[in-house]
């Protein structure tokens, strides 16, 4: 969700772009080096921890940072999927891979998570390597015999997460509440002139008085989870396995905050695609207790970070590490002209 947070207000605006059209699937838009373009001598610290030469290197085709990413399988049979940044040029991408090692080594047993198997160093580039998962991200349009698998997942999660075992805990994770304040929260920003209108759905023109109302709730409802929640929970961090069953991946932004958060924020594509996703939402455990306006409350916020993310445009990456992906800003005016409309649709505005 907010893999952009820390850095999006250096971005420079240029003019407003028009709304997107449907942008490219979400398992196709990575852009990442293949195995062969790392550094030999990275390749063969990792063959060397494998126990055996690297015959098939499957690179991940979902996402949108530029860090390398692949199932590697060796000439015994064995696999493990492989993260690795460059230490120079992609240094914050190291820094989430090991914060993300440590998280997952800590989230409770049991949870459909893949878990951390080592991690090395070597070439200046840092290498972490996972559970190798047999699965699929799902498709779009959604099946809902797929969409059910993961919201039964995330039921899963979320009350296993309700109360985090203390190590995790430890770590000293962020709150939902601050990062809200911090990075979320834009519709402000908007209605005092310091950053420009995003391009937005006829429906929302003239709202931003009520746009503004609605995500300033966010902090205080985000403040009353006693639970950690995954924090960037969409399509393409989810895996669907050969037997159907939901893996949650890209554990970097896991805070704590009320599950409903994490639920609101995987819908958004539901409502895209025509579902009942007001009363998927109501009916999941992960909304039990929720404020009455909690889902307005999400999308209103969600709307305001994704479009004006897109408007803003990314940072400049350091030369030479992989560009992001060209298809960042297309899926964040989706998301966010999408959870505006969601929006819109339950206010009843035209």
């Amino acid at each position: 969700m907010r893999g952009w947070a820390g850095a999006r207000r250096q971005g420079q605006h240029g003019g407003v772009p028009a709304l997107p059209p449907l942008p490219v699937p979400y398992h196709a838009t990575a852009v990442r080096p293949d195995w062969s373009a790392l550094p030999a001598g990275l390749r063969a610290a990792v063959a060397d921890r494998l126990g055996a030469p690297v015959v098939s290197a499957r690179t991940a085709t979902a996402g949108f940072t530029g860090g390398f990413a692949a199932l590697l399988t060796g000439a015994d049979g064995g696999r493990i999927f492989v993260k690795a940044a460059d230490l120079t040029h992609q240094r914050h991408l190291a820094d989430w891979y090991a914060r993300e090692a440590a998280v997952l080594a800590r989230l409770p047993a049991g949870v459909p998570v893949p878990r951390p198997r080592w991690a090395l160093t070597a070439s200046g580039w840092y290498a972490l390597a996972l559970d190798a998962v047999d699965g699929r991200t799902p498709r779009l349009p959604w099946d809902r015999t797929e969409l059910d698998a993961v919201l039964a997942g995330y039921a899963e999660l979320a009350a296993a997460l309700a109360d985090p075992p203390a190590e995790l805990v430890a770590l000293g994770l962020p709150r939902l509440a601050d990062l809200a304040r911090e990075d979320i929260l834009w519709w402000g920003e908007v209605a005092a002139g310091r950053e420009p209108v995003p391009p937005m759905p006829a429906a929302a023109h003239g709202r931003l008085p009520e746009l503004v109302a609605l995500e300033s709730r966010l902090p205080g409802y985000a403040a009353a989870g006693r639970g950690l929640v995954h924090g960037d929970l969409r399509v393409d961090n989810v895996l669907l396995d050969v037997g159907g069953r939901a893996w949650f991946c890209d554990w970097n932004w896991i805070c704590h905050g009320p599950a409903w958060f994490d639920l609101a924020g995987l819908l958004i594509t539901g409502y895209a695609d025509g579902l009942p996703v007001d009363a998927i939402f109501a009916g999941h455990p992960a909304a039990a207790g929720a404020p009455p306006d909690a889902l307005d409350v999400t999308l209103a916020a969600l709307a305001g970070y994704y479009l004006t993310s897109a408007a803003a445009g990314p940072p400049p990456a350091p030369r030479p590490a992989p560009a992001v992906s060209p298809h960042l800003g297309a899926h964040q005016r989706f998301s966010g002209e999408q959870a505006l409309r969601w929006l819109a649709a339950r206010q009843g505005w035209s």
